[in-house]
């Protein structure tokens, strides 16, 4: 991944704004050849979920770690101040004993984190599905919120399960889907 002097560094950028400091600083590698020499990657770790708005699954993509920009670049030159002077970055990590020098982070710990993004998106585009028969779960969505049963069936293509829940001292059986349901 890294190559020569190229380390990664995080970047602290303002909360909600790390999609347009990464859309930045890749058209800034492309403007400029010598931050395309110095900066080979911007990174901002998401994942995709799924949440319920009117009734309705919508995917959405959602930041791992708000307010962080991850750079795998070469900070020598005048690099280092051009990343720091970006709109809407704070400043660069840095380790309390270091000091003024940013902290490289360790690059077992990018491949963990990217790792654990493309697992994540994985799931999402399939559906995170891992409910076992028989497993207490509570209704959180939908007429019957706040209801808690037991999973009776699964059909893990549709993403639906069977829950059967006590309605007036009656044992009924509920479909729902998995997005509509949460662990006891």
């Amino acid at each position: 991944m890294a190559d020569g002097n190229k380390k990664w560094y995080a970047l602290r950028a303002i909360s909600g704004k790390e999609t347009k400091v990464m859309e930045m600083l890749e058209a800034a590698r492309k403007n400029d050849p010598l931050l395309e020499k110095s900066i080979s990657q911007v990174l901002v770790p998401t994942e995709k979920v799924y949440t319920t708005r009117a009734g309705k699954k919508v995917l959405k993509e959602r930041n791992l770690l708000p307010g962080y920009v991850f750079v795998e670049a070469d900070l020598r030159g005048d690099v280092e101040s051009f990343l720091q002077n970006t709109s809407n970055v704070i400043d660069f990590v840095r380790s309390r004993n270091t000091g003024k020098k940013p902290e490289p982070v360790p690059e077992d710990q990018i491949k963990r984190m990217l790792g654990a993004a493309e697992s994540k998106t994985d799931e999402a585009g399939t559906g995170e599905f891992d409910f076992i028969l028989g497993e207490s779960v509570k209704v959180n969505y939908g007429p019957f919120s706040g209801f808690t049963g037991e999973i009776t069936e699964i059909n893990a293509e549709r993403h639906e399960i069977t829950v059967m829940v006590m309605v007036f001292g009656r044992a009924t059986p509920l479909k729902l889907d998995n997005s509509q349901v949460v662990r006891e």
